[in-house]
């Protein structure tokens, strides 16, 4: 399952001539712009884009002012597509990294090699399994929810400032975030503070100080901290540690989050 085979790359390319491969193959625009032509349709990229070929469709990939890919080839990988399809990376590039590193670990000569690639070909077509079908996101939210998911700890965070810095106003950027995402930019970071907070206190040992978990989750005041996360699990953190020690092992996943 998800075998890398061969991995490849072209620097500046304007055309790559009509042919077939027996596997699966990954093309990640790393520059550029292009389309791919198959008998019968044609998709267009451009950079941060990944075009998924299944086996044995003949392509034609064209570009006028050139492109430049990695391109990845594997038998038996778990995406469930029967035509060629356009899947975009984030604005994280998690994708890229996948597959420069498997680029980089098909020439080592390390003796981790095949281990990496296994590794490296489930990680790619989980993550364009899972950006199949994730709704695309502006780039101004995905940018936005990145600093939130990177600062969170921090308790001198201002979200409200890192907004007005935008080059958009304060309202729109609020109300796009809220569209995209459900929530609003200030709910989401207080959420994914309790949510880490939450896993923290799974993990804490006796005697965890609940104002040092507070403060490494973001929040200066315990109090406040012990009031919102109480307000939203139902128990405040003390307790919340105390029943995950005691609770049975089969109920645990299903009431905690």
């Amino acid at each position: 399952m998800n075998d890398i085979t061969y991995v490849g790359r072209h620097s500046l390319m304007h055309t790559v001539s009509r042919h077939t491969h027996e596997s699966w193959e990954y093309v990640y625009c790393t520059d550029g712009t292009g389309t791919f032509v198959f008998d019968g349709m044609s998709v267009s990229y451009r950079k941060g884009d990944v075009v998924v070929i299944p086996p044995l469709i003949p392509h034609a990939n064209a570009s006028d002012k050139g492109f430049q890919n990695i391109h990845v080839n594997m038998v038996s990988p778990t995406l469930a597509l029967k035509e060629p399809a356009v899947i975009s990376d984030d604005s994280n590039h998690f994708l890229l990294d996948a597959f420069t590193a498997s680029f980089y670990h098909f020439y080592s000569n390390r003796k981790e090699r095949a281990a990496l690639l296994s590794a490296y070909g489930n990680l790619i077509s989980y993550y364009l399994a899972a950006y199949q079908t994730v709704q695309p996101r502006s780039g101004v939210v995905e940018e936005i929810e990145r600093s939130i998911i990177t600062s969170y700890s921090d308790c001198d965070y201002k979200l409200d400032a890192y907004l007005r810095s935008l080059p958009f106003s304060y309202d729109y950027v609020r109300k796009l975030f809220q569209k995209e995402l459900g929530v609003t930019p200030h709910k989401y970071l207080t959420d994914k503070r309790l949510q880490i907070a939450a896993e923290v206190l799974l993990n804490a040992a006796d005697g965890s100080s609940i104002a040092d978990i507070a403060m490494m989750c973001g929040f200066r005041d315990p109090l406040y901290f012990s009031k919102i996360f109480k307000k939203k699990y139902g128990v405040a953190p003390t307790y919340y540690h105390r029943d995950s020690q005691h609770a049975p092992e089969d109920d645990a996943p299903e009431t905690r989050p």
